[in-house]
C-alpha cells in the first residue's frame, strides 16, 4: 500500500494507521501529532490509512488540534460526572472557539459552583490512566441498546441519516461521536471549568432545560493561564458594568431586552451614526427610512409570516394584522418599486438605520450583545448580474475603512450553494460564487469557504471580527438575494428595453449598532478615542474661585467648535476632580492654574499618562481639532 506523505510516496503495510506513518516517516514530531488529513477530512490517528491516499498530520499548536484537545475534554469531563453521578444523562458535549461545553441532565440534583472542583479533580486522575480514546462503528438498533437509558442520545440516534454510527470509549465511558479525539487522555492536562448555565434541549424553550458547563483545554500551562487572565480582563472591560459606571445605558425591568441610552450614552451613539453617515455619502449610498410597522400582506409577500412570526410583534389595526419590522427589506423594496429604474441607473444602494423588532427568548438576552430592539445599519442594492464583482469589490473596500477606524480585525467567510432546496440556476451560484471570491482576492484578503451554508436564495461573504480581547464576532455581512426582488416583482429596463429582475445585495457594517457600541465599549475597556468619547475633553480649573472664569470661557469656546468639552468646577479639591475625569476615562484633562492664564497655555493629560504636556491654547485646539476629524492622534 502506498500513501503520498510530505510531497513523496511511501510504502506501508496493508492496514497501517497513522501512528504507525508518523513512527515511520515524522519520527521528530510523532508525540505532536495528534490526528492526520486526507482529502480535506480529519481521521483519528488510529484509523487504517487508503491506499492512495494523500496524507498530513494534525499538530499541536494548529487550530484543528486545539480543536481536537477540547473536545476530547468534553468527553474525560463527561467521564469524570458519569463517575461522580452515575445517574446523570449526557445530551450534546462539543468544542467551541475557545474550549467546550457539555450539556448534562443531572435529574434531581442541582449542580452548585463547588462540584466544579470536584470535577476537575476527577478528570486529572483520570486522564493520568493515559486511557486509549476507542471508536467503534455500530448499525443503529447497537447504538439504541447502548444508550437505552439515556432518551437525548436515542432521540439523536432515531434522527440519524445513514447506516455507520459511531461510539467513542475511554476507560469506563462510552459516548455518541463522529470524532476525532486525541490518540489518549494523557495529551489532557492543562483544563478549567469555567462556568455553569442553563440550556434548553436542543435549544428549544419547549424542551427540558439542562445544566451546561462551560471548560477550556490548553496544551501548557502557561497558555491556560494567559487564558484564564484573559478572562479575567474581559470582565474587568465588561461593557454591562462598564455602560452603568459611565452612564452609557440601562436596561429595566419594565423592558427585558430594550435599553435605555442615557445622555452620555446618545453621544457615544451619536458619534459613531455621524461617521455612518459621512462613509456611507463618500461611497454613493442613498439614505431611506422605512415605517416600524407594516401590514400582514407585506410579511407574506416577503415570506417572513411564515417562517418568522413567532419572532415578530404583531397587532391589529381597524381589524387588521400588522407586524413591527423584525428586519429592513421588504421596505428598500417597495421604495425601489416607487419608480421605473433603466440597466443604466444601476447600482442603486439605499442604505438604512432601521429600529426592528425581534422577540428573542428571556434566556438569550445579554446586555447589548443580544436585545430585542436594535438599530440594524442595513444596506439594500440593486445591481445587474455582471455587476457583482465589482459592488462586491467596494462595499468590501468601505468595510475595510469602517473596521480599520476601530483597530478591529477580521477574516472573510464564504457560504457556498446548499444542496438543495435553493432557488436560481447552478449556472448561477457558479457565476455568483466566483465573483465573491474573486471581489475578495482583488481586494487582497483571503477567504475560508464554508460549503453549502449559503442561504436558499444566494451565496454570502461574512465578516468575522476579531477584537482586542482574542473575541470573534459576526458583524459585517455581504449576502446575494434572488428570492426577495422576485417576490416583490422587482425589475429594470435593460439595453434591449425589455424587462429583467435584478440582484439584491444585503450588507451589513456594524450589524446592529447597540451590538456594535457593546463590543467596542470592551474593546477599548471604556477608554473610547477621542473622536468617539462621550466626553472629550474636561476642563478642570486648579481654583475654581480663582480660575473658574477661565476655565468656563474656554469650555464654551470648545463646545462651540463643535468639541464635546464638560467643565469640572466644583468644590472639591483638584485631586478629587481629576480623579473624576480619570474615572470616566475622559481622553484628555486640562489643568488651569495661574502659570497657565498667565502664559496663554493648557496643560494637557491624556488618559492612561502621568505627565502633562504643555501646549499653546489655539495650538491645543487646532490639534484637538484634527485628531476628531482625522480619528488619529494628533499630539
Amino acid at each position: 500500500m502506498k500513501v503520498i506523505f510530505d510531497g513523496r510516496s511511501v510504502e506501508l503495510e496493508e492496514g497501517a494507521n497513522g501512528f504507525l506513518l508518523a513512527k515511520l516517516f515524522d519520527a521528530e514530531n510523532k508525540k505532536k501529532d495528534v490526528a492526520y488529513a486526507s482529502h480535506g477530512e480529519l481521521f483519528d490517528m488510529s484509523r487504517p490509512l487508503k491506499d492512495g491516499e494523500e496524507v498530513s498530520f494534525v499538530r499541536i499548536g494548529s487550530p484543528e488540534a486545539f480543536e481536537i484537545l477540547n473536545h476530547s475534554t468534553s468527553h474525560l469531563m463527561a467521564e469524570a460526572i458519569h463517575h461522580l453521578f452515575p445517574e446523570a444523562r449526557f445530551g450534546f458535549g462539543p468544542a467551541i472557539e475557545e474550549g467546550f461545553y457539555y450539556d448534562v441532565d443531572f435529574g434531581s440534583y442541582v449542580l452548585k459552583e463547588e462540584d466544579l472542583g470536584k470535577i476537575e479533580a476527577e478528570m486529572k486522575k483520570l486522564a493520568k490512566e493515559d486511557a486509549r480514546f476507542v471508536r467503534k462503528e455500530v448499525t443503529p438498533a447497537e447504538a439504541e441498546e447502548t444508550f437505552k437509558d439515556n432518551p437525548y442520545k436515542q432521540e439523536l440516534i432515531r434522527e440519524h441519516s445513514g447506516e455507520g454510527i459511531s461510539l467513542y470509549t475511554q476507560g469506563s465511558f462510552t459516548d455518541l461521536c463522529r470524532g476525532i479525539h486525541l490518540p489518549s487522555t494523557g495529551y489532557i492536562r492543562h483544563f478549567k471549568l469555567l462556568s455553569i448555565a442553563g440550556a434548553y434541549w436542543r435549544g428549544s424553550s419547549d424542551n427540558k432545560q439542562l445544566t451546561r458547563i462551560y471548560g477550556t483545554s490548553w496544551w501548557t500551562e502557561e497558555e491556560l493561564s494567559s487564558y484564564l487572565e484573559l478572562l479575567e480582563r474581559r470582565k474587568k472591560n465588561d461593557h454591562r458594568r462598564l455602560g452603568k459606571e459611565l452612564g452609557l445605558f440601562f436596561i429595566s425591568d419594565y423592558g427585558p431586552g430594550f435599553p435605555f441610552f442615557l445622555p452620555n450614552g446618545m453621544k457615544l451613539k451619536n458619534a459613531l451614526l455621524d461617521y455612518w453617515h459621512e462613509v456611507h455619502r463618500r461611497h454613493g449610498y442613498l439614505e431611506i427610512e422605512t415605517p416600524t410597522m407594516l401590514s400582514r400582506e407585506l410579511w407574506e409577500t416577503s415570506g417572513h409570516w411564515d417562517h418568522y412570526k413567532s419572532n415578530m410583534y404583531t397587532t391589529k389595526i381597524d381589524g387588521k394584522d400588522f407586524a413591527i419590522k423584525p428586519m429592513n427589506c421588504p421596505g428598500a423594496l417597495l421604495s425601489y418599486n416607487q419608480s421605473l429604474h433603466s440597466y443604466k441607473e444601476l447600482p442603486i444602494r439605499y442604505a438604512e438605520l432601521g429600529h426592528v423588532h425581534r422577540h428573542e427568548a428571556s434566556g438569550a438576552l445579554n446586555g447589548l450583545f443580544r436585545v430585542r430592539a436594535f438599530t440594524q445599519d442595513d444596506a439594500h442594492i440593486f445591481i445587474r448580474e455582471d455587476q457583482i464583482e465589482s459592488e462586491v469589490k467596494a462595499i468590501i473596500a468601505l468595510l475595510d475603512e469602517v473596521y480599520m477606524t476601530f483597530g478591529l480585525t477580521y477574516k472573510i467567510v464564504l457560504s457556498t450553494r446548499p444542496e438543495s432546496d435553493y432557488i436560481g440556476t447552478i449556472a448561477f451560484w457558479d457565476k455568483a460564487e466566483k465573483a465573491l471570491a474573486t471581489a475578495c482576492k482583488d481586494a487582497g484578503h483571503d477567504y475560508e469557504v464554508n460549503p453549502g451554508d449559503g442561504a436558499f436564495y444566494g451565496p454570502k461573504l461574512d465578516f468575522k471580527l476579531r477584537d482586542s480581547m482574542g473575541r470573534t464576532w459576526q458583524c459585517g455581512t455581504i449576502q446575494l438575494d434572488l428570492n426577495l426582488p422576485h417576490r416583490f416583482g422587482c425589475f429594470y429596463i435593460d439595453e434591449h428595453g425589455e424587462k429583467k429582475e435584478p440582484v439584491m445585495l444585503h450588507r451589513v457594517a456594524f450589524g446592529s449598532i447597540e451590538r456594535f457600541i457593546g463590543i467596542i465599549t470592551e474593546n477599548y475597556g471604556g477608554a473610547f478615542p477621542t473622536w468617539l468619547a462621550p466626553n472629550q475633553v474636561d476642563i478642570v480649573p486648579v481654583n475654581p474661585e480663582k480660575h473658574g472664569e477661565e476655565a468656563k470661557a474656554l469650555t464654551e469656546e470648545l463646545l462651540n467648535r463643535g468639541v464635546r468639552a464638560r467643565l469640572l468646577d466644583g468644590e472639591d479639591k483638584l485631586s478629587y476632580r481629576l480623579r473624576l475625569s480619570i474615572t470616566s476615562k475622559v481622553p484628555m484633562a486640562l489643568v488651569l492654574g495661574d502659570k497657565e492664564i498667565e502664559t496663554g497655555t493648557v496643560n494637557v493629560r491624556r488618559y492612561g499618562q502621568e505627565k502633562g504636556k504643555s501646549l499653546g491654547r489655539e495650538e491645543f485646539v487646532n490639534a484637538l481639532l484634527k485628531e476628531i476629524a482625522t480619528r488619529k492622534e494628533a499630539f
